[in-house]
């Protein structure tokens, strides 16, 4: 008698009770009970939250702190770091220093550590020059990570270090354009360049790899030989400076200094060693690594025959150098200095007709 009829088929007849409808609407009605109780828990826990926000923070930060400082140091124990010694003298020396992510992820073979010296007297601008692939970018990076590291109180990959504080890192490496901005890659590279040249002192440390390879090659080298005088001259900060301009290192001023990456070749090929060390290089071994990238041989034994003929028509090396009390150096623009100079010591109000004639062929001289 509890049972009563809820649907009528051909071959049967189904039937329900209160209770079993009771059971449908509780279910039917959960979703929103369940809705319902969770806003009204989620509310309660923002208004405690809220209450205590200034000391969650507080708190969220101090455990930021604690995680930083215990990753630090168990990476310290694990990887053999050391403790940086810190001084006011504005050296930085890293004996056997290595870059804590690629010595992590470089397994072909174990990682080269290399040494690194600048100071205010006559290491102030290292110029790095060896092949592609030789580690340059990889030193010059190393650098800047490792006086982060040591500025933010962490132990350091090397063997032996004593840094000075730098006010600021900067850095140009990587060739990347701006589509949205309408810049090319040239144009971002010579933006950075000028953030540096513009902001950097002293006190500041330069990192700057491959300036000028986004123009034409003497446009390029110009430039980049340009950018090591001024930071010789002007802002004289701790420097690193990347390059495939081997013309750089006949730059003859105080300060400057040449390191190479050492290459070890054979009748087999060529073996990058990985290892600076003082002195220059006038050979990139771009075609060997074309090689090695599986470039197609036809088209490397053809790049052979033209970079021959290019070095015997070369006339890089025979660059003028322009005198050192100049503001900025130009390289190529030795005639247009003395054209320049011959005309300010013309006094042009004490000359006659006649004289003023002389003056021009004396220019036209000067010019042939």
């Amino acid at each position: 008698q509890d049972y009563f009829r809820k649907q009528t088929l051909i071959n049967a007849e189904r039937y329900t009770t209160e209770t079993l409808q009771k059971f449908e609407t509780d279910v039917l009605q959960a979703h929103d009970s369940i809705i319902k109780i969770e806003t009204e828990i989620l509310e309660s826990i923002v208004e405690t939250i809220l209450a205590n926000k200034l000391q969650i923070q507080e708190l969220a930060y101090t455990i930021g702190i604690l995680d930083m400082f215990c990753s630090l140091a168990l990476a310290a124990y694990q990887n053999n770091y050391v403790r940086p010694m810190l001084n006011n003298d504005g050296i930085i020396d890293i004996k056997a220093g290595r870059h804590p992510v690629v010595e992590k992820f470089y397994i072909k073979e174990p990682f080269v550590p290399n040494d690194i010296f600048l100071d205010t007297g006559d290491n102030v601008i290292a110029i790095i020059t060896g092949p592609n692939m030789s580690g340059k970018s990889t030193y010059i990076r190393m650098a800047a990570v490792l006086q982060l590291m040591a500025q933010i109180g962490s132990f350091i990959p090397a063997q032996k270090a004593n840094l000075c504080i730098v006010d600021r890192i900067f850095t140009r490496i990587g060739a990347s354009d701006n589509i949205a901005r309408g810049e090319s890659t040239f144009l971002v590279e010579m933006n950075e360049t000028a953030i540096i040249l513009n902001n950097a002192t002293d006190k500041s440390l330069i990192i700057m790899d491959e300036i000028g390879r986004g123009t034409s090659t003497y446009d390029g080298m110009s430039i980049a030989w340009a950018v090591v005088e001024y930071i010789a001259n002007y802002i004289k900060a701790k420097t690193l400076f990347a390059t495939h301009y081997h013309e750089l290192t006949k730059i003859n001023k105080k300060g400057i200094v040449n390191y190479t990456v050492m290459v070890k070749e054979s009748i087999s090929g060529v073996e990058f060693l990985h290892k600076v060390v003082p002195g220059a290089e006038d050979k990139s071994y771009g075609i060997h690594v074309a090689k090695l990238a599986g470039i197609p041989k036809p088209v490397t034994v053809k790049a052979n025959k033209i970079l021959e003929k290019l070095e015997k028509s070369s006339r890089i090396d025979s660059l003028v150098k322009a005198p050192d009390n100049e503001e900025q150096l130009e390289i190529f623009q030795a005639t247009h200095h003395r054209l320049t100079q011959a005309l300010k010591d013309i006094t042009v109000e004490n000359l006659t007709p006649l004289e003023a004639l002389n003056e021009i062929a004396r220019l036209k001289r000067l010019i042939e």
